[in-house]
């Protein structure tokens, strides 16, 4: 086990991702995803648009601090789909909209398995996922054309995680039930997604799990795009 993490360590320093970059370092597969993302920020209601803004505010006034740095553990009850989805649609919105300091993280009241179904989702929506090691635990690198991410399913509470100081963003209702005080988490947020899993192996399971890639990518979209237009509008008022 420390030689697997170790190995881990080490090919997560070698994929090392900077938010440095904009939405013309994505893939051109992606560039074209999101160009159809970021017009239909109207899909997202506005219950859930209040949830989203809460986090938001969350995440500008950890930007603000010292250091710059704003964690985000998104959880889930096995880390399978969507925190591993919403991980890396959160990281990308970032990504596209030049925020710094935001890094996203996901895991698990337990975990399982980065399940293929998801990860050929995020595949039809643009992203390059590579294996990096096999077995019933599969590790990835997720690329979306400006970094890559090193993905596999884990407990929130794994060492490759923020220990303390971030928010946690519970995105399944049975994690939210299950673990009302998330371990280390300066704050912590309900947004619950619908679970693909229910439609594994039916005629419409590429469908649902399409559904939900876009559904997670149009909130997490209009999260970085809040946090992006907050901590202008703060530039601006400090001038």
């Amino acid at each position: 086990m420390k030689i697997r993490m170790f190995s881990l360590l080490m090919i997560a320093l070698l994929l090392c991702n900077t938010n440095t970059m904009n939405a013309q370092n994505l893939n051109k597969k992606l560039k074209k995803y999101t160009s159809v993302v970021v017009t239909a920020y109207g899909q997202v209601n506005d219950e859930r648009k209040a949830r989203l803004e809460e986090i938001g505010d969350f995440l500008v006034n950890k930007i603000e601090e010292e250091d710059g740095r704003a964690d985000v553990i998104v959880i889930c009850t096995h880390n399978s789909r969507r925190s591993h989805i919403a991980q890396a649609w959160l990281q990308t919105a970032a990504v596209y909209y030049g925020i710094k300091g935001i890094q996203v993280f996901s895991g698990g009241l337990e975990g399982t398995a980065f399940h293929p179904n998801a990860v050929a989702a995020l595949e039809r929506a643009g992203f390059k996922a590579s294996s990096v090691q096999s077995g019933a635990n599969p590790v990835y690198s997720l690329s979306n054309g400006s970094g890559a991410y090193l993905m596999y399913s884990k407990k929130y509470t794994d060492r490759q995680n923020p220990q303390e100081d971030f928010g946690a963003m519970m995105v399944c209702a049975d994690a939210d039930k299950s673990c009302p005080m998330v371990q280390g988490a300066e704050a912590r947020f309900s947004l619950p997604f619908e679970d693909p899993r229910y439609y594994d192996n039916t005629p419409s399971q590429d469908l649902k799990y399409d559904e939900t890639v876009r559904l997670i990518a149009h909130e997490m979209f209009y999260l970085a795009y809040y946090v992006k237009t907050q901590t202008n509008l703060k530039l601006e008022a400090n001038k």
